[in-house]
């Protein structure tokens, strides 16, 4: 099938991180956090543009000021129900599919995003997600308007609302779904931002392999063949412990119009 254009990226951003507060704009070889995640989601080749959506929080003022300087485009809009935020920012947007990416992911390679944008055109998917067989920080989800609407219509639960696609992945009678799965499994290795030992790593990466340069996960790979080391750095911290908080803490919530 041909792939429904624009395709536009999303990328939900916040200064109130707990664990590692304004993280989006801690530096990476001299560039905030923020500007590698767009820097490399333009590098994508099947993506027409890439929106940052932040809140309508004082806090994020910053994030808003920061897009303007640097020609990125934002919307600003709910604090905690992000899964209202993405769907109305892609509504603001013109899109038709949605390429939903984390501000913790500095590392994401847009080669594989582009791989799972081809396979969710080709298959006719409803959603196609980067398989958790990659390294946590490589995530991303393709996601056609009509599937985000419906989980913006219909998603009750506090977890459904905060992380955007629960209610798509967990009704696979409703949607087709699929993921791109690694060769190997990598599920082990930590290459998002979650707190300070998530950056250090992510730091020794960039200082590595080069950040000037648009590099893919394969050259990630292969330095860290090199210097094993640097993944003990954050082996220590559980993966999805954001999604598993919320699920702790679900209930049902009341949709604002």
């Amino acid at each position: 099938m041909p792939l429904k254009r624009p395709v536009i990226a999303i990328i939900q951003a916040r200064m109130s991180s707990t664990r590692l507060p304004s993280k989006v704009m801690k530096p990476i070889c001299g560039r905030p956090i923020i500007w590698h995640v767009v820097n490399r989601l333009k590098a994508s080749e099947l993506i027409d543009e890439v929106v940052i959506a932040t809140t309508t929080e004082p806090s994020d003022d910053v994030i808003a000021e920061w897009c303007g300087l640097n020609g990125t485009s934002f919307f600003r809009g709910s604090l905690n129900d992000v899964l209202d935020r993405y769907f109305k920012a892609a509504k603001e947007f013109g899109a038709r599919t949605v390429v939903r990416v984390t501000s913790d992911c500095p590392l994401i390679d847009p080669a594989l995003v582009d791989r799972a944008i081809a396979r969710f055109s080709e298959g006719g998917f409803d959603h196609v997600s980067i398989d958790g067989s990659f390294p946590d920080g490589l995530d991303a989800e393709v996601i056609s308007i009509e599937a985000l609407e419906k989980a913006h219509r219909e998603a009750a639960l506090a977890s459904e609302r905060e992380h955007v696609t629960p209610y798509i992945w967990k009704n696979p009678r409703l949607f087709r779904l699929d993921r791109i799965k690694s060769p190997a499994d990598l599920s082990r290795m930590r290459w998002t931002v979650d707190d300070a030992k998530d950056l250090e790593f992510v730091t020794r990466v960039f200082e590595g392999v080069g950040s000037e340069k648009v590099f893919h996960y394969e050259d990630v790979l292969s330095f860290l063949e090199n210097n094993p080391e640097l993944l003990k750095i954050n082996s220590e911290t559980a993966r999805n412990e954001g999604y598993a908080k919320s699920l702790k803490e679900d209930r049902v919530v009341k949709k604002t119009a």
